[in-house]
């Protein structure tokens, strides 16, 4: 049995009926058997069941009905036969004993059709790559920055080659067979240009021009990343702002091993810069799913002013106000503080954190300073040193 089999998933299920979303390879179908395992399971992604539902969605009004005992009902990737959000709606008005749990990664479809075809009965959830406190002893620091913490990588034989076939799969099986771009050849050249902008502001117009087509082409291609959840972006934090900011969201790819695979290497490349990109963007999507599995409304933010200070994150929320940097360093510099002791100033109420490649926990001028593992381990819904 793979080791990722045996990993406790910090995710709760929901009461009531509920959408779970992800990316494909993030463990959603292997937590719902393991949560669900008496449930009537549909499986959209199967070639027969797929066709069988896309003819005749009706077709779970009998299966239901002639089904004993099982009252969670669970249809896998339910976006690729969204006309079953209709019969789902009726039996869920004409039912009460059957709860539904529907899976996706892509949120297009759903959005297109309206999950508000369930009347608000089904609230959302979400599904993350591996926390590193899900793996605890298993967690390893170098293997997150070069393969990244997808459920599916890790489990493989071969992690390089399963991130390399994994783009290609949402290409052929998702952008493709929907027909969401006109060019396969420009998507695939944005996905790589887009790369350079992980941890970056988005600058659509320079994106345009590397990818040779038009900024509203960019505009779409970006929507679709989101769509797949393949990508995310953070807003600038504007609260009480007493310098002059910039107003450009952050831009990340959803895994550290999607962006190291996405983006081109070469000799002309600064292993540093890659380096402290891929931490960055480890840190967000750990931050992004501790957020998503607390559901205590926080919210993921960075800061930076218009003369070039900068924090990397902030996590705002109720009881929770917390300045967070990062450095691909072993030693704490005064020139790592600057931008946290003037956040401080602004902000005297905020907690500060460094977190670094090194050992020690220290303390400097009201900054907490963390290796990086340390931070990781501990950053948990139950107990969080946020």
């Amino acid at each position: 049995m793979p080791l990722t089999d045996s990993i406790q998933r910090t995710l709760t299920p929901a009461q009531g009926h509920y959408f779970l979303l992800g990316p494909r390879g993030t463990g959603k179908t292997r937590w719902l058997n393991q949560t669900y395992p008496n449930a009537l399971l549909i499986d959209l992604l199967h070639p027969g069941q797929y066709r069988e539902y896309s003819a005749r969605p009706e077709r779970l009004l009998d299966l239901i009905h002639n089904t004993d005992g099982s009252s969670t009902v669970i249809i896998d990737e339910v976006q690729r036969v969204p006309d079953l959000l209709n019969v789902i709606h009726s039996l869920i008005e004409n039912n009460g004993n059957l709860t539904f749990v529907l899976t996706g990664s892509s949120a297009r479809k759903l959005r297109r059709q309206g999950t508000n075809l369930l009347g608000g009965r089904a609230v959302q959830r979400t599904m993350h790559p591996f926390l590193a406190s899900e793996l605890g002893e298993s967690f390893n620091l170098t293997s997150a920055l070069t393969i990244g913490m997808l459920p599916i990588v890790l489990a493989a034989k071969d992690p390089s080659d399963t991130l390399k076939s994994y783009t290609g799969l949402y290409i052929t099986e998702e952008v493709q067979t929907e027909a969401m771009v006109k060019n396969i050849g420009s998507f695939a050249r944005f996905l790589e240009i887009i790369a350079y902008s992980h941890g970056s502001e988005l600058n659509l117009s320079n994106i345009a021009r590397e990818t040779s087509v038009s900024r509203k082409a960019v505009e779409g291609y970006l929507e679709i990343l989101y769509d797949l959840m393949l990508a995310f972006s953070i807003p600038i934090f504007k609260a009480r702002a007493k310098r002059q900011l910039v107003s450009k969201d952050k831009f990340y790819y959803f895994d550290t091993g999607i962006f190291l695979t996405l983006r081109p290497h070469g000799p002309l490349d600064d292993p540093g810069f890659v380096g402290g990109a891929a931490l960055e963007g480890l840190i967000a999507q750990q931050l992004r799913a501790w957020i998503a599995y607390t559901r205590a409304e926080h919210k993921l933010y960075y800061w930076r002013t218009r003369g070039g200070l900068e924090v990397d994150f902030i996590v705002y929320g109720p009881g929770t106000f917390c300045a967070i940097e990062t450095k691909m360093t072993s030693r704490v510099r005064n020139a790592d503080l600057v931008s946290l002791k003037e956040f401080g100033k602004d902000y005297p109420e905020a907690k500060r954190i460094l977190l670094y490649m090194g050992e020690e926990h220290l303390m400097i001028e009201g900054i907490q300073c963390l290796p990086v593992d340390l931070f990781l381990r501990n950053l948990v819904p139950e107990h969080t040193i946020l």
